[in-house]
């Protein structure tokens, strides 16, 4: 949830959300939007169904400061915000995130964002201040404000009709269970900023607030989140000489990969003995790189204790990376937080082409099975004034009254708001995100086969002609048709002419500087004969940095790479599916067996590789997973060792030896899969 443009290279992770906004300003104008092209070559979008993802959970946003602001508004501008998140004809979310405020002090003065000061759920003494930290009993019933966060509860009430995932998260625990005394991070941003010896208050104060607002509101917590973008150096507690906090600006704690494993273990713990079914997610970091960082820094039983895991996408390399450890794992993945500006007005298609591709690049190399906004409603008057930035996709004055009106407290949208929808809309829980050729589109199958939807983006100034290829499937009725649904500068989501598949493809022309939501109807099923992988093919495994093939070593006991020989089987292999059914799913397991020794590739407990006898169950260090991003290349995946197949040392040589490492995205973790 830390505000930062997301495609520079600057870091401006140190500073909270609305800080400096002079560099946040010039970091934007850099990167304004994405590149635009004069024209447009055509292309053509190949959907592949035999590569698909878990089936999709849904779209979602975090309430947190949106809802306690706009839930004391007049109904006449709540409801239509509401409807506006999640209503059919709006952004048609699913999921929603509840945020379970930490609270300052009674006597520390209001200095977060507005919104940002989310209620605590405790009751202490209006004299109490920062340093009042050790008085705090759960057990005492006196200690406990029940009626906390009337604003954000407002709107669980409202939206729990069209919700089908709830997860409860906390950025920062109560001024009284931090080591600084306020909720905003440490004196020292690099510090651990949650008590250790309160971990276990902790987590009854999460656990019994999760239980009250199941009580109270009729819902259920599939997941309950302990901390946000832990492992950071932004949450950071600046105080004037008086010794009176001047910022940041909003609540968040610093928590190294030690700590939190004690979190996780603590809060599944209290979770285990309470009326809560939630399961522990985390670590909620702020980019996928950190996210590995927190991840191997955990110890056995932290990582056991975390069900599902959470990534935001504020920084961008190392998707992939987190991709194949959540496979590896075995666990969920969920992109739980982004947002950005990609502009400085409201009707230009810039923001909403940038927010697109962050999208399709996030489904492509993440592969997650929920998709969420960080705060889809932004404070009209803070955007102003750090430049007209374009954070969120609907504008609304954080200061209007009870008294305002929708004239006096004006609802605006960006283009991000229309195109946004051309996914929300179209591709719902169920359905499965497959590969697809085009970097600049996203496809998803039909939960009920009846189709498949496309996105697809045109970021040039002309038009483009782009053509469907829907050979991968196995069924495609003589009545199949693609309707396309368009958000440019001409107008949002205006349906145009269906065009027919005609020899397996489709042909339409999108505007310039377009987003479109192709709704494909009457394909279904997987053309076996053109899937990704074929178990009775025989295929030879390229590595990508070295161009060198894998082979099983001369004693034939491990695998290396060496230079093509042709003729030779040891460098040939056959993928037999583990997985039951025919699912095609990106997180099948296959045994990899050597085409001249009848082996297959495994793993031993330090991460060489072995090759065994073909019989009997696979192991789980027998077993491999499949990851590509549709650019030809593949990571293997071991369902053991939380590592892919790796060229030790990044070596070219011949009979260099092939073991597996913690994902990384190299070169020489990267294979190319050639049938022979």
């Amino acid at each position: 949830m830390h505000r930062r443009p997301h495609s520079i290279s600057i870091s401006i992770s140190m500073v909270a959300k609305g800080l400096l906004a002079s560099l946040l300003l010039a970091a934007t104008a850099a990167n304004a939007s994405p590149v635009l092209e004069k024209r447009a070559d055509p292309i053509t979008v190949t959907i592949d169904p035999s590569y698909q993802h878990p089936a999709f959970e849904g779209w979602g946003t975090s309430l947190a400061w949106l809802a306690v602001v706009t839930g004391a508004y007049p109904d006449s501008i709540r409801s239509q915000l509401v409807s506006m998140l999640y209503g059919p004809n709006g952004l048609n979310l699913n999921i929603a995130r509840y945020n379970i405020g930490g609270g300052n002090a009674p006597t520390v003065k209001d200095y977060l964002r507005p919104g940002g000061a989310v209620p605590g759920w405790w009751k202490a003494p209006q004299a109490y201040g920062p340093n009042d930290k050790d008085w705090w009993d759960p057990n005492n019933a006196d200690h406990w404000n029940w009626n906390a966060d009337p604003y954000q509860r407002w709107w669980i009430d409202q939206i729990k009709g069209s919700v089908t995932k709830w997860e409860a998260f906390s950025n920062s625990p109560p001024w009284f269970q931090t080591v600084s005394g306020y909720v905003s991070g440490g004196i020292d941003a690099t510090a651990e900023q949650i008590r250790s010896d309160k971990l276990d208050a902790f987590s009854t104060y999460l656990v019994k607030v999760a239980e009250k607002l199941e009580s109270v509101h009729g819902i259920k917590f599939s997941t309950l989140e302990p901390i946000n973008e832990p492992n950071t150096n932004y949450w950071k507690t600046t105080l004037d000489g008086n010794g009176v906090p001047t910022g940041g600006r909003q609540e968040g704690a610093h928590v190294g990969p030690a700590l939190q494993s004690s979190i996780f273990v603590s809060l599944k713990n209290k979770i285990a003995s309470s009326s809560l079914s939630a399961k522990v997610s985390a670590p909620d970091e702020t980019n996928p790189s950190t996210f590995l960082t927190d991840y191997f820094g955990y110890t056995a039983a932290g990582a056991a204790a975390v069900d599902q895991l959470n990534v935001h996408t504020y920084g961008t390399s190392g998707r992939p990376n987190a991709r194949d450890l959540a496979k590896s794992a075995g666990k969920p993945l969920w992109m739980s937080e982004v947002e950005g500006s990609w502009g400085n007005d409201f009707t230009s298609m810039n923001s909403g082409l940038g927010m697109a591709q962050q999208i399709i690049d996030d489904i492509r190399e993440l592969e997650p099975s929920a998709w969420i906004l960080w705060q889809p409603i932004e404070d009209r008057w803070n955007m102003v004034k750090e430049g007209n930035l374009q954070w969120g996709e609907i504008h609304v004055p954080f200061n209007c009254t009870s008294t305002s009106t929708l004239s006096n407290c004006a609802i605006l949208t960006n283009t991000k708001y229309n195109t946004v929808r051309q996914f929300t809309r179209y591709i719902r829980p169920g359905d499965r995100f497959v590969k697809v050729s085009s970097t600049g589109s996203t496809a998803a199958i039909k939960s009920d086969n009846s189709g498949v939807v496309v996105v697809h983006t045109n970021s040039a100034t002309s038009t483009q002609q782009v053509t469907l290829d829907f050979s991968g499937f196995s069924t495609i009725s003589s009545s199949a048709k693609v309707t396309p649904v368009t958000s440019s500068a001409s107008g949002a989501l205006v349906t145009g002419t269906a065009v027919a598949v005609s020899n397996s493809r489709a042909v339409i022309t999108v505007p310039a500087s377009s987003v479109t939501t192709f709704i494909v109807s009457g394909v279904s099923g997987v053309n076996a004969a053109n899937a990704l992988i074929q178990s009775s093919k025989t295929y030879r495994i390229q590595g990508v940095q070295s161009s060198k093939y894998l082979q099983s070593s001369s004693d034939g006991n491990s695998a290396v790479i060496n230079t093509l020989s042709s003729s030779s089987t040891t460098q040939r292999w056959t993928f037999r599916r583990l997985t039951s059914g025919t699912t095609y799913g990106s997180r099948d397991t296959f045994a990899i067996v050597n085409g001249s020794s009848g082996k297959r590739l495994s793993v031993s407990s330090t991460g060489a590789t072995t090759l065994e006898a073909d019989s009997g169950t696979p192991s789980a260090a027998a077993q491999w997973i499949l990851s590509t991003t549709g650019n030809g290349n593949f990571a293997i995946v071991n369902s053991n060792v939380r590592a892919v197949l790796d060229v030790n040392g990044a070596s070219t040589a011949d009979n260099a030896a092939v073991i597996t490492w913690q994902p990384n995205g190299a070169s020489n973790q990267a294979w190319k899969i050639l049938a022979v």
